[in-house]
């Protein structure tokens, strides 16, 4: 009688026996929460994806900014995450065995757990379909480089066999280079020199004085116009390579920051997920042991 009277007024529930018996982890629980959070989180990104694809046209002028979609991607995204792993939490929670012989903080820590490790194995198997199908996609992608890879082999080596290295190829034209373009090259040897000296141009930032001089007198020569005519066209060409240039740099660090951004809303709806999780597994095992 004293050891059931200290054991009622220490905060234990049930009795003793069979305690120690018993494992902490109820892995039936946890994969069924699991499983649960996977299907109601494939299910609402299914449902997300059809409101964000309604919500756009590519005939409507009215279109969401980009700012304004990613914001309601990232809102879609926490809702996602909050009822999938609160649903399979509170499942963990609810459907665990019944411990006997254990203290209220400790039923209470388990039932927490459990909740935790039923969001952590949903996240992974989501992980594991999103992998998998980048996988597949990758893979495909592949047979089909490989395919013209094998088909092109030959032509490719004889090109860079008779071809200059892209590395090589201006300091090439600069050692052979006259002081008046031949008229009777081919279109396309003077082609590829001039984008040689364009390129180079729009890498360091600027055109040499002498390459603009000689690049004129090619225009010149290939176009029948003046040279005053031709080395206006080169500035033309150069501004509009550097403004092309700087548009690509551009949605280069708009992408950047959009991804940036993805991967912060992604790890704070996890986080949050999570939390919901561990709550809802302790709220379905205290209700699981009220009954």
């Amino acid at each position: 009688m004293a050891r059931v009277a200290e054991t009622a007024a220490s905060g234990t529930i049930g009795t003793d026996a069979g305690a120690g018996s018993q494992s902490a982890v109820s892995w039936a629980a946890i994969i069924a929460g699991g499983v649960a959070a996977v299907a109601l989180t494939l299910l609402l990104v299914a449902l997300g994806s059809g409101i964000g694809l309604s919500s756009v046209s590519p005939w409507s002028s009215s279109n969401p900014s980009a700012t304004t979609f990613t914001v309601l991607a990232a809102v879609w995204l926490i809702i996602v995450q909050w009822l999938s792993s609160g649903l399979g939490g509170y499942l963990a929670g609810r459907l665990r065995t019944k411990w006997t012989g254990l203290r209220g903080d400790e039923v209470f820590f388990r039932d927490t757990a459990h909740g935790f490790l039923a969001w952590a194995l949903g996240s992974i198997l989501v992980a594991s379909f999103a992998t998998s199908s980048v996988t597949s996609a990758v893979t495909s992608a592949g047979r089909a480089v490989s395919n013209v890879a094998g088909s092109a082999a030959a032509t490719a080596t004889q090109v860079a066999a008779n071809q200059p290295s892209d590395s090589n190829g201006y300091f090439l034209d600069a050692l052979f280079r006259k002081d008046q373009p031949d008229a009777n090259a081919s279109s396309q040897d003077a082609r590829a020199e001039a984008g040689r000296i364009l390129a180079k141009a729009v890498a360091n930032g600027s055109l040499d004085t002498n390459d603009r001089a000689y690049l004129a007198k090619l225009v010149a020569v290939r176009t029948g116009i003046s040279q005053q005519d031709a080395e206006k066209r080169i500035d033309d060409v150069m501004r509009q390579m550097q403004d092309a240039e700087q548009k690509a740099k551009a949605a280069a660090d708009t992408a950047r920051k959009t991804s940036a951004k993805a991967s912060f809303y992604l790890f704070f709806s996890m986080l949050i997920g999570a939390f919901i999780a561990s709550a809802a597994g302790a709220l379905g095992g205290r209700q699981r042991d009220e009954f």
